[in-house]
């Protein structure tokens, strides 16, 4: 749960748990009125019990308090609880003659009570797209480490292989260097030791030429 929903699903939670819990204790002209008048607009529960549809009422608006008010229950899952629950109430009041004035919207006197119901799809909605908005920022966030990620690994071995390759083309540069060097050097001193051995013939005939 995040904590800027905390004050909004207490509040709601509590309500409705609160509402839930009179409807289990209501009596008989109280069931068989809200049987009345949610079977007129809801036709599946015209062969309903008065009392069993008001236990039932109670037992559904308990249960999406509870939803609301623990708080290992997704956000999403709670609003859309929610939701649910003030549209069907919603719907009872759009749907039930001399509640709404003559536009369908605008409350009467005898609907000011029901339209205040309008409320909970407000906080459903506000909670479940809340959630799913931040749900959907943890996921591109998620996404774009991931791809930053790869894209880094990627650079890096482009990277190491460009360094292995210039490391190799400088060794064999300076191997080859060093061996050309090698080779004029033994050259050089091939030349000065056939010059020295030549002085050293010319300087022997030139010796025999003399004696004779």
């Amino acid at each position: 749960m995040h904590p800027t929903h905390v004050p909004l699903r207490l509040a709601t939670g509590a309500y409705i748990v609160n509402s839930g819990i009179k409807k289990l204790k209501a009596d008989d002209e109280a069931a068989e009125q809200a049987h009345g008048w949610a079977s007129s607009v809801y036709p599946v529960f015209k062969d309903m019990k008065a009392k069993d549809f008001m236990k039932l009422l109670g037992v559904g608006e308990i249960g999406v308090g509870a939803l609301l008010l623990l708080p290992t229950v997704p956000s999403a899952v709670a609003g859309a609880a929610l939701t649910a629950f003030g549209a069907g109430l919603t719907g009872m009041y759009l749907n039930t003659p001399g509640m709404t004035e003559s536009d369908g919207i605008r409350p009467t006197s005898d609907g000011a009570g029901l339209a205040k119901d309008v409320w909970l799809v407000g906080a459903g909605l506000t909670l479940a797209s809340q959630s799913f908005l931040s749900g959907t920022r943890h996921a591109a966030k998620a996404v774009a480490g991931g791809v930053t990620g790869a894209a880094a690994s990627v650079a890096g071995g482009v990277t190491g292989a460009a360094t292995s390759v210039a490391s190799g083309v400088t060794g064999k540069v300076g191997s080859a260097s060093h061996s050309a060097g090698d080779g004029v050097r033994g050259l050089l001193e091939g030349a000065h030791h056939a010059r020295e051995e030549l002085a050293d013939a010319l300087a022997d005939l030139a010796e025999s030429v003399i004696k004779r």
